[in-house]
């Protein structure tokens, strides 16, 4: 992610502040109980509730265990007027521990109906706590399949469902997509998902994954005719199979132009600009093939089998990287001008999206990485060396309150704070770049993602994979970078290591 306030030229220097989803974080308390699903002949089986949490301190009441999220499905119908949706969200899982009941996370909107492998469930709410009791228990290693069905008028105003002008967008992190979808809503549990939107005639649908063929539907009168007051429904289906953290999950209902090609590497782009917003798509379509395919020549194998982005009306001030199309504010006199503000969003195809964050503690392995993507096209590229990047922000006195925060603990309010995160993750990984030389750097860019990729890492996963590639000691250069609150000693390369490259 990576906001944009019209007060900087530099996607560089653009200042975060996402805003965290404004849903309660009152967990549903559920008590144990025993059940038995009819006719097991097992009756010491013991069902007990599955957590309603994914045990993040960030974000307590976030997430949810007892099962594995494999794939959901989105049908959801969206109606102008009072910008109301209908929907029906279908989760298949498989538990993880005898269930005799589960949560999902999900705020506002009115539940009408759940069901359990097609049998009527129980269920409550409570916070952003959505409990289901299913009839009898879910077995250990079980797959089942719920369904919500449910409407309202959702607006996350700055995270979650964002509405828009001409319809909506969807932008999540870290929370948001319970505002519109139930989920088990922490990166810890990701699954593949699918879209199913119908929309009036002449708005269109943009979503993660790949489109499938949109149907048009007309409503008809008694005499067969086009109802004069019934112009008809457009339904938009995408899909993708690769899995995804839920928060990334994203959804643009609007008028958009839009453009389906290849990057001149193969990769197929998709990218749509709302013409509202005044902008170039031929120059975006080909900007965001160019960044996608230099990124496949830093940091690995492209991990999904589309790129591409959507620029739109959304009054946000920042950019957000849902999965392998990236979404881009159009207002608050963004030029997309700058290639960086690509750069940051298409890197964090690999550092994000393919490789989460097992808690959003490390979120600066998300956002240092995409940082230094930056820096590393700028020097690839005409400009500044990321050397230079770093004496500019080393630059910074000792004495700045900036330097007191600890990168790798940056605590919930401070997870998106520019230079703390973005800046100082970023001068992290040039500080192992010095310490284990530019061969070893790169190899270890080009590994980290796809030896990792749908999975999720932690900041030791990253600095055990970076001494395997390098084979020298990098855990005391990262734990003064990420954990030392003040300013760390500038990095130095180690005695009798030769210079392969700019450092």
């Amino acid at each position: 992610m990576v906001n944009t306030p019209a007060a900087r030229k530099s996607a560089a220097s653009l200042l975060m502040v996402p805003a965290l989803a404004s849903s309660a974080v009152v967990a549903a308390s559920a008590s144990s109980a025993t059940a038995r699903p009819p006719g097991s002949p097992s009756p010491d089986v013991r069902f007990v509730p599955g957590a309603a949490s994914a045990g993040d301190a960030y974000f307590p009441a976030a997430g949810n265990g007892g099962y594995d999220a494999g794939h959901y499905h989105v049908r959801l119908n969206y109606r102008p007027n009072g910008r109301r949706i209908a929907a029906t969200t279908t989760m298949w899982a498989t538990a993880t521990q005898h269930l005799s009941s589960f949560n999902l996370d999900f705020v506002g909107n009115q539940v009408r109906n759940v069901t359990v492998n097609d049998l009527p469930a129980s269920w409550r709410r409570a916070g952003q706590e959505l409990t289901i009791i299913p009839k009898g228990g879910l077995r250990k290693g079980s797959r089942f399949r719920v369904a919500v069905t449910y409407d309202g008028s959702p607006n996350g105003r700055r995270s979650g469902w964002i509405r828009t002008r001409d319809g909506a967008v969807t932008l999540s992190q870290p929370q948001g997509s319970a505002t519109w979808f139930p989920l088990n809503d922490h990166p810890s549990d990701k699954a593949t998902h699918a879209y199913t939107i119908t929309v009036p005639r002449g708005l269109t649908v943009v979503a993660n994954g790949e489109p499938v063929r949109a149907r048009q539907q007309v409503r008809r009168g008694p005499s067969g005719r086009e109802g004069a007051r019934a112009p008809g429904t457009t339904t938009f289906r995408w899909r993708s199979q690769r899995p995804m953290a839920g928060y990334l999950a994203m959804i643009a209902i609007g008028r958009f132009k839009t453009r389906d090609g290849h990057s001149p590497g193969g990769i197929r782009t998709f990218t749509a600009v709302d013409p509202s917003v005044e902008r170039n798509i031929a120059w975006f379509q080909r900007e965001t093939g160019r960044v996608t395919d230099w990124g496949v020549r830093t940091f690995g194998r492209y991990p999904f089998d589309s790129s591409g982005g959507v620029i739109d009306d959304v009054p946000v001030l920042y950019a957000l990287e849902t999965q392998n199309r990236p979404v881009y504010p159009g207002r608050a006199g963004l030029r997309l001008t700058d290639t960086r503000l690509i750069v940051h969003e298409i890197a964090h195809q690999w550092f994000g999206d393919a490789v989460s964050v097992r808690r959003w503690q490390d979120i600066w392995l998300n956002e240092g990485f995409a940082t230094y993507a930056e820096w590393l096209w700028a020097e690839q590229h005409g400009g500044p060396t990321a050397a230079q990047e770093f004496a500019k922000a080393y630059a910074r006195p000792g004495n700045d309150a900036e330097w007191r925060q600890a990168t790798g603990r940056p605590g919930r309010k401070g997870m998106f704070k520019y230079f703390p995160t973005y800046t100082r993750g970023a001068m992290t990984l040039h500080a192992v770049r010095v310490a284990a030389g530019d061969r070893a750097f790169f190899d270890i860019l080009r590994t980290w993602a796809p030896s990792r990729t749908h999975g999720h890492a932690s900041t030791a996963d990253f600095v055990r994979h970076a001494e395997r590639i390098s084979g020298r000691p990098l855990w005391p250069v990262v734990h003064d970078w990420l954990y030392k609150r003040g300013k760390p000693a500038r990095p130095a390369q180690p005695k009798g290591m030769a210079r392969t490259g700019p450092n």
